[in-house]
């Protein structure tokens, strides 16, 4: 369980770089995360979002640079990926295991578990085999399982990707709640109208570069750098390996 009296944030990068492949796939990142704020970083594929969170998280360890907590984070921190694995039990069993991992009471462990499954919409579920869910409700118990850990920083990598429009709604719903909570919320996602619902600050990222940290409302009414101006626009931002940044045009999908 996170303990609240030692505050963990800021979290500060120090011109963090992540090279692999003798190639730089985060380059010279310096941001500051402050609580309160729900951060979302946007940007097109391969602009190093998913990366950034990892190295936030202390999955990976960057090349060069920094990544400075306040105080130590690993137990005031959680993250949910876009594909969440479910171990083969119960909704409120799979909820159950990390809490008994950190060896809290089982008395106590029940109240956490019947709270994160009520929060998340699931309590209706807590017997059901986790596997046996929807891919929302997956989501929504990857979130539970995080939330019963009372992190102080919460990080998801385009939590609702693969969902409907009903379950993103469910989705976000939660995720207003954790906020409300006093969980700091960093997350990505490729929905620019899902950022525009939930941000408080924008962090766009392109090629491995952080080209433009504003809060949401500057964004989205007109941001100062020209590629995130074209990224709004929908634009497809390519380049050829081994050059610069090309400009932006306008064409079809781009391919897997």
């Amino acid at each position: 369980m996170s303990d609240q009296n030692n505050p963990v944030l800021p979290l500060v990068l120090r011109d963090v770089t992540y090279e692999a492949g003798k190639r730089d796939l985060v380059k010279s990142l310096n941001i500051q995360f402050e609580p309160g704020k729900r951060s979302i970083i946007i940007g097109p594929n391969g602009a190093g979002k998913s990366l950034l969170l990892r190295l936030c998280h202390g999955l990976i360890a960057p090349t060069s640079g920094t990544v400075e907590w306040q105080n130590d984070a690993r137990h005031a921190q959680a993250m949910v990926f876009q594909r969440p694995v479910m171990l083969r039990r119960s909704v409120a069993a799979n909820v159950d295991y990390g809490l008994a991992l950190r060896g809290i009471a089982k008395g106590e462990r029940r109240e956490l578990i019947d709270e994160a499954l009520e929060r998340t919409g699931l309590r209706r579920r807590a017997d059901v085999p986790a596997r046996s869910l929807s891919v929302g409700e997956q989501q929504r118990l990857a979130v539970a399982r995080a939330w019963s850990m009372r992190p102080q920083v919460l990080f998801l990598d385009e939590p609702t990707a693969s969902m409907d429009p009903a379950a993103t709604h469910d989705f976000e719903t939660v995720l207003d709640a954790i906020h409300h909570a006093g969980t700091k919320i960093i997350m990505t996602t490729h929905d620019l109208s899902q950022a525009r619902r939930l941000a408080d600050e924008i962090l766009f990222l392109f090629r491995g570069r952080l080209l433009e940290h504003a809060p949401a409302v500057e964004f989205f009414a007109e941001p100062r750098n020209d590629l995130a101006q074209a990224f709004l626009r929908g634009e497809l931002l390519w380049w050829r390996h081994g050059d610069g940044p090309k400009g932006p045009v306008s064409t079809g999908p781009k391919p897997d």
